[in-house]
């Protein structure tokens, strides 16, 4: 990993996407501090299109592609994009999964939160669950006293054992049945909402992201940044970031956006 800074001109000049992690990598401490939203406003205001790429639920995805100023959202790391139309007035959601088959899954998924919790004392059912719609989060820090990485590995091999996907981010170990994860539907959002062909123009896309379950996202784009807290998963990640900011959280992730910004007006 390469400082922020050290991104090429002419690199950072030709980004024309930007997608980003929320938790730990614009938030702060579980908040979103002012310079983190500013900077979502300058990168969208000079014509890069932004997406937030999360672990967050649906109810929340509803709200940030309503209100944020940014192109859509994929949440739930991957379960559905959502895209405001602010001409025709309505949100188009698209879901990885029909509606039968995830109600068919979140009962399977309540057998395994019964089990998690049976077995992985402390833990806890994250405070958004009640807003998701196809997958399970299970809290290890956010609300609750941290738990020991021993426990969160559990909670991970238990979702696996029950046939789920698990992913671990700063704050949840996220499960869900399906094969589709934050790449596969980024893949699709860029297809849809943007005209993009993600494989053909990952090159001129910058992913800003914290923890292992960014991996996917951070092995495809070769341009790929991390926030300075994505140095304490060394050693956990299957793919690392190419390039690193000093700062960590929303605070990186400003970084990441200035060397972007500064870089088009020099072009320009």
């Amino acid at each position: 990993m390469r400082p922020v800074a050290e991104m090429p001109k002419d690199v950072a000049g030709a980004v024309r996407v930007l997608f980003a992690d929320i938790d730990d990598t614009l938030t702060n401490e579980g908040r979103l501090p002012a310079v983190a939203y500013d900077a979502l406003e300058r990168l969208s205001g000079a014509g890069i299109a932004v997406a937030p790429i999360t672990g967050r639920p649906a109810g929340w995805c509803d709200m940030i592609a309503r209100m944020w100023p940014v192109v859509g959202v994929v949440g739930e790391n991957g379960a559905f994009y959502f895209a405001y139309d602010e001409e025709a007035r309505r949100m188009r959601r698209s879901f990885a999964i029909g509606e039968t088959q995830r109600a068919t899954d979140r009962q399977r998924l309540a057998r395994v939160s019964a089990r998690i919790l049976a077995e992985v004392p402390g833990a806890a059912i994250s405070a958004d669950q009640l807003y998701r719609e196809a997958d399970l989060a299970i809290d290890f820090c956010e609300d609750i006293p941290p738990l020991a990485d021993t426990d969160v590995d559990r909670i991970k091999h238990i979702f696996e054992e029950e046939g789920a996907v698990a992913k671990i981010s700063s704050i949840h170990v996220n499960g869900w049945y399906g094969a589709y994860d934050k790449l596969t539907t980024s893949r699709r959002f860029a297809a849809d909402i943007l005209g993009m062909d993600l494989d053909a123009e990952k090159h001129r896309i910058v992913f800003v992201g914290d923890s292992p379950n960014d991996a996917p996202m951070f092995g495809f784009f070769p341009n790929a940044c991390g926030v300075a807290n994505v140095l304490d998963f060394l050693g956990n990640l299957d793919s690392e970031p190419t390039y690193v900011a000093a700062k960590k959280g929303g605070y990186g992730f400003v970084e990441v956006a200035n060397r972007i910004l500064e870089a088009r007006g020099q072009a320009a």
